[in-house]
């Protein structure tokens, strides 16, 4: 696995360089304090990191978020987690699908779990799998690191409802009202809502994760244990969780308003 780093201050880019080597000893680690050197690695030596762990403010005007967007041009594989040393920029980051943030000082551990959740440590291949979920942002699922495809955008939605639920026991009047507001044509959208839910249990029976899914008569819900999701670990206190929210959750959604006035509200 090749990993880049970058920081433009050389004790903070030797301390993030020691954590991942510690976090992932087999690993090839190179270091950068400064964007242009990076970006030549990649077109002039044509090396393509699997992962780069980033800091934001780069000085001399440059910018982390600008420089995961150009390397996403060169390099779209290339996993991109932020490391900061304050969450302000962490909705910047998620709006360009950042696939993680972390905290300065970036501690072996926390990368370890970063690294996990995309599916890149020998722990996490040995360790019962789970669906990687965003909300933070705009509402998105990844297998192994990779977006989850949804054949319906609707059946997107309607795990998104299920996830909000936060492992709660839905049934079809309530995913109804929330997912069809306004409805007149109360059957056809049952009809509708039977066929997402087949259809969500097929996409999951496709990477071998159906067991997320809870179906019993007219009642749905997700199993939690199954799922790394940034949502929860807010609900359960986490610090990095907590810091990383800035007010926009599953923004594309209106329903999801409510949560977010309710986990500013705790993360406040």
């Amino acid at each position: 696995m090749l990993i880049f780093a970058i920081d433009n201050e050389p004790a903070m880019l030797s301390r993030l360089q020691s954590a991942i080597k510690k976090a992932k000893p087999e690993a090839e680690i190179i270091g950068f304090d400064d964007s242009a050197a990076l970006l030549r690695m990649i077109t002039d030596e044509q090396k393509y990191p699997d992962v780069l762990f980033s800091e934001i403010e780069l000085g001399n005007g440059a910018n982390g978020l600008e420089l995961a967007v150009k390397l996403r041009q060169l390099s779209p594989r290339t996993k991109m987690i932020f490391v900061a040393e304050d969450p302000q920029y962490a909705v910047e980051a998620y709006r360009i699908h950042a696939d993680g943030y972390i905290l300065k000082p970036a501690a072996a551990e926390r990368i370890s779990e970063e690294l996990a959740f995309l599916g890149l440590t020998e722990e996490s291949a040995g360790s019962q799998e789970k669906l990687q979920v965003r909300c933070f942002g705009s509402f998105q699922v990844f297998w192994h690191g990779d977006p989850l495809i949804f054949k319906r955008s609707k059946t997107r939605e309607l795990f998104a409802f299920l996830v909000d639920r936060n492992g709660a026991v839905c049934n079809g009047e309530e995913i109804i009202a929330a997912m069809w507001e306004g409805e007149s044509n109360t059957k056809g959208a049952k009809q509708y809502l039977r066929a997402l839910t087949q259809d969500l249990r097929n996409t999951l029976i496709s990477i071998g994760m159906e067991d997320i899914f809870v179906r019993k008569h007219n009642q749905w819900a997700i199993r939690k244990d199954l799922i790394d999701c940034d949502y929860f670990r807010l609900l359960d206190g986490e610090t990095d969780a907590v810091n990383a929210y800035r007010g926009d959750y599953m923004e594309q959604y209106t329903w999801g308003e409510l949560t977010a006035a309710k986990l500013q509200y705790k993360a406040e």
